[in-house]
């Protein structure tokens, strides 16, 4: 082996062994958990190709509309998530179709979507039995009134009611 011939077995051990790696990172890769992102509540692709619709819709709903996070907490048993619909001038807004998704930020094992909200005076409730499993908690509402829309995304942790973020 000596005379030159083991470079070609050396290289050719070489390239098995990247491809081998290749097709393990592609098999661990496929294999693992990853979220598909849902923020309007649609794949991260379709929310992609029609982003600018999103903007002008959430433009159009801004100019008439106001939207407003109620809920003063949310625990574990029992929470009822409200938001508040009025026009611009303050009136109660109770034709609004209105959805929300519940998920947890790595993982949609427990994903939730609630329609069909209780309508009193332009407050729109959602109640839920429980949420599974404490911590936090992500909640996107989407509000469609004719040709407008209106996504608002929220986090909030079942451990601490009172706290929540935009």
């Amino acid at each position: 082996m000596n005379n030159g011939r083991a470079w070609p077995y050396a290289i050719g051990a070489a390239i098995t062994l990247i491809f081998s790696f290749c097709v393990a990172t592609i098999f661990i890769t496929e294999s693992s958990a990853i979220q598909e992102s849902d923020t309007y509540m649609t794949k991260y692709q379709e929310a992609d190709l029609n982003a600018n619709e999103f903007i002008k819709k959430r433009m159009a709903f801004d100019l008439l509309y106001n939207i407003e996070y109620v809920t003063k907490e949310i625990s574990g048993e029992l929470p009822v998530i409200s938001y508040k619909i009025t026009t611009k001038d303050g009136i109660a807004l109770n034709s609004a179709k209105m959805k929300i998704a519940i998920s947890r930020p790595e993982t949609d094992i427990y994903d939730k979507s609630l329609k069909n909200p209780n309508v009193d005076n332009g407050i729109y409730s959602f109640t839920l039995d429980k949420f599974p499993k404490k911590g936090v908690w992500n909640i996107i509402a989407k509000v469609s009134v004719d040709d407008k829309e209106r996504f608002l995304n929220i986090k909030t942790d079942t451990r601490n009611p009172r706290w929540y973020e935009f």
